[in-house]
């Protein structure tokens, strides 16, 4: 089992060890919590949990300390005379209620938004989720999980008709193909790339098929390694798939049964040889060719999606042609043979499942009359008053009203849009307009929150009690280690009370919602998600209190949980089940309830085809970059906790843009020069890092803010974050934005020093040229320093 203690601190010493999963990636790890004198002074991974086995990554054996940081929130805070003060919960409260009861008086629900995260817990989810679809009635709400897992969400609906991962992480033991598209698996789930470690270690090894611009460590382990440039990933996948057909690698007799719409695929991908394909992507026509045999020839095909696909051009119709792959190949529902369409966040599905994303709650179809009145029945509301008229608003387009003046409210909790979102410079501006009142709930001082009306101080993880689920559908119970700083309140207390001091009722006049504390809350949920795909009814407290999580559904018939979905080939899929009836994959045009009946009656898989389109905004003579943004091992988001872990930290310390040698040497640029990065939108600074991503691209993490104070240099303006230059776009589909898809230029600004640029050595970002100080951490993280001899 992996552990950290907390220097000076041995196991014996330990009061108590309380029972958790990992906050800082959505792989699901379990873990246990160890205090000491009532303070967290380390975690332990879980041997007996079915996710981990014991392993934990580093973000998990490190990040907890961030709950020490002496600048946590501790009061709330209220904006007086245009400074943030701090008060009382009484007066913040007030202040809130005041304003949404004045402007549903005078505007009605269509005045208030709310944006929440991808961290918290189900119950929390749960409860806003009744709070603002079923008490105030609002259409705006939305989570982050917008950016980074609304595509899977919308690529699973698309071919199954439902939300829900086909596959388990189990797969990785079984499978003898892996194929792994934009998802640099070994920084963003290491524990999961551990286990496939562990397979290419051993006896009858997987081949590995990987599809990134970038030198992962996936891709050095890859069998095959496709780097395509961005903004083409339907085109290459048309063209495997057109491979596939050709050589006949399909499974007929599956899809005859089981799926519709194979001939339009055929039809469609029939254009895509590998030659015109190689065209479009600048990735050699061979390469398709071997790529295709080695998905086509698989006994069991495990394929995993992430950001790559999700946050680039046609994000959805991508990650379509993924299960378009496996539906042909017959490869859903059989160990080794299924679908990870990943999240990037880890309580992801929660904020799917329980509606607190746009969602319907318990994968109900917004356009099914009858799933409406059903969540009423649950709620014991009129269904009238569960917003159902119009598509629920998607992040981008609730900030887009609240820009126009039509919101006026926006409570945002446990996301930092200020830093995350594309374009920053409008983010701030529209969020810190007069006319928007804005309270965030935070646990520490965010970019967002220094914009905030209100602030309220949140406790998190390891300081409150509820469940989360995972990619694979495994649901932890993370309790009450704690308690939270100063008067910092868990996220489902101040939204219950909220609640109470709006005097929200429901049909019979009872407080609204019915539910106060974490376990009815929970019990709560189980009836809303009661009959679903995503159905709880199995599981208790109690039963999460064993030696490992449980995968949904679970239930009377699966008490145990359930492994994979779709192993007989019946999906949920029929129209009176669906939890939505598909979009254009080009266009992003609904398809009415009629449509979707007459193409798919029985309910069975869908196999969608897309054609390719070129990105909206492609390299030019002026911008003649690609430029794409993503994550690194060490940090999480917007570094607002793995920043506060020293270990974390160091590893990983500022910002930096990767480049390749050819274009290093065309601009001039050495390792670690300072270098300025441009789009039409705004600019970034930082060192440079030369390594062996493919020409043409530019790649910088997303993680670096301006919490943690700016440099001398940097005083008066703002250039470190990512999102200063990337482009307001999105998919027509999922509605994600697409940071992997602006076109900016690169110029030296000045020399280096020799001093090689912060970014890890042990990551994507390892250097193509030798002498460069290794990365180093842990808790001798300051003690010793160590040259690379180039790559290895």
């Amino acid at each position: 089992m992996d552990s950290h203690l907390a220097e000076g601190v041995e196991p014996d010493q330990v009061d108590r060890w309380v029972r958790s999963a990992t906050i800082l990636h959505s792989n699901g790890d379990a873990l246990d919590i160890a205090v000491r004198d009532g303070r967290i002074v380390g975690v332990r991974g879980r041997e007996a949990d079915r996710v981990n086995h014991g392993r934990l990554g580093p973000k998990d054996l490190y990040g907890w300390q961030a709950n020490h940081s002496p600048d946590r929130l501790t009061r709330p805070l209220v904006r007086r005379d245009g400074e943030l003060v701090e008060t009382d919960w009484d007066t913040a409260m007030d202040l809130v209620v005041r304003r949404s009861r004045e402007l549903l008086d005078e505007q009605g629900a269509s005045a208030l938004g709310f944006y929440t995260s991808g961290q918290l817990f189900l119950e929390e989810y749960y409860t806003l989720a009744a709070i603002g679809h079923g008490a105030i009635g609002t259409n705006h709400m939305d989570g982050n999980t917008r950016l980074c897992t609304a595509t899977a969400a919308a690529a699973l609906k698309e071919s199954f008709g439902c939300d829900g991962q086909p596959g388990s992480y189990t797969d990785v033991d079984h499978a003898d193909v892996i194929a792994l598209y934009g998802h640099n698996m070994a920084e963003t789930q290491s524990v999961l790339w551990t286990r496939v470690l562990d397979r290419l270690a051993g006896p009858n090894p997987p081949k590995l098929l990987c599809v990134d611009p970038r030198p992962t460590p996936v891709a050095r382990e890859a069998t095959l390694h496709l780097a395509p440039l961005p903004g083409t990933n339907v085109a290459l996948m048309n063209g495997l798939l057109h491979e596939i057909i050709r050589r006949d690698m399909v499974d007929h007799d599956y899809v005859d049964a089981h799926t519709v719409g194979y001939d339009e695929l055929v039809e469609l991908v029939a254009e895509y040889t590998p030659e015109r394909v190689a065209d479009v992507c600048g990735v050699p026509a061979e390469r398709i060719r071997e790529a295709a045999e080695l998905l086509g020839g698989a006994e069991r095909l495990l394929s995993t999606v992430l950001q790559g696909f999700y946050q680039s051009h046609q994000a959805t119709a991508a990650s379509v042609q993924v299960n378009n792959i496996h539906l042909i190949r017959g490869m859903i529902g059989g160990p080794g043979a299924g679908v990870l369409q990943m999240n990037g966040q880890p309580t992801a599905e929660n904020t799917r499942e329980c509606g607190a994303d746009g969602d319907l709650t318990g994968f109900r179809n917004w356009s099914n009359d009858a799933h409406v009145a059903d969540l009423a029945a649950v709620w014991n509301l009129d269904p009238m008053r569960i917003p159902h008229y119009t598509p629920p608003t998607h992040a981008m387009q609730i900030m887009r009203y609240a820009e126009k003046g039509s919101i006026r409210f926006l409570w945002i909790s446990a996301t930092n849009p200020a830093v995350s979102l594309p374009e920053l410079a409008r983010i701030r501006a529209l969020l810190a307009q007069e006319g928007l009142f804005l309270v965030v709930q935070d646990i520490f001082m965010t970019e967002t929150a220094e914009l905030a009306d209100v602030v309220l101080p949140a406790a998190t993880w390891g300081e409150k009690t509820g469940t989360f689920t995972n990619t694979d559908r495994t649901v932890h119970l993370s309790e009450k280690a704690v308690d939270p700083p100063g008067e910092a309140r868990p996220d489902l207390d101040i939204f219950l009370d909220y609640a109470r001091r709006m005097d929200f009722r429901d049909r019979d006049g009872r407080p609204f919602p019915q539910w106060h504390d974490p376990e009815s809350a929970f019990e709560a949920w189980k009836r809303a998600s009661a009959g679903q795909l995503c159905d709880y009814t199995g599981m208790t407290y109690d039963k999460l209190r064993g030696g490992s999580g449980v995968q949904w559904p679970c239930n009377a018939d699966n008490p145990d949980g359930t492994e994979r979905l779709y192993a007989d080939g019946r999906f949920w899929a029929s129209p009176d089940r669906c939890e939505s009836y598909g979009r254009d994959l080009v266009t992003g045009a609904p398809l009415e309830p009629a449509e979707y009946k007459a193409m798919n009656p029985d309910g069975r898989a869908i196999i969608k085809a897309a054609e390719y389109l070129p990105p909206h905004e492609e390299p030019s003579e002026e911008y003649p970059f690609a430029l794409i943004t993503g994550r690194t091992l060490y940090h999480f988001h917007t570094r607002t906790k793995t920043g506060r872990a020293p270990q974390l930290q160091k590893a990983a310390p500022e910002v930096w843009v990767e480049l390749s040698p050819d274009d290093a040497r065309e601009a001039g640029v050495s390792e670690g020069d300072h270098v300025e990065v441009a789009s039409p939108r705004g600019v970034i600074r930082a060192r440079a890092r030369i390594n062996a991503i493919r020409s043409g691209v530019l790649f910088v993490p997303f993680h670096y803010g301006y919490w943690d104070g700016l440099t001398d240099e940097e005083v008066g303006r703002r250039d470190r974050a990512a999102n200063e230059v990337t482009v307001t776009d999105w998919d027509p589909v999922s509605k994600q934005p697409l940071f992997k898809t602006s076109a900016a230029r690169l110029r030296l600004v000045g020399p280096g020093g020799g001093a090689p640029a912060p970014a890890p050595t042990t990551t994507a970002s390892r250097p193509v040229g030798a002498g460069t100080t290794e990365t180093v951490g842990g808790p001798d993280a300051a003690s010793e320093e160590h040259v690379t001899g180039g790559a290895r």
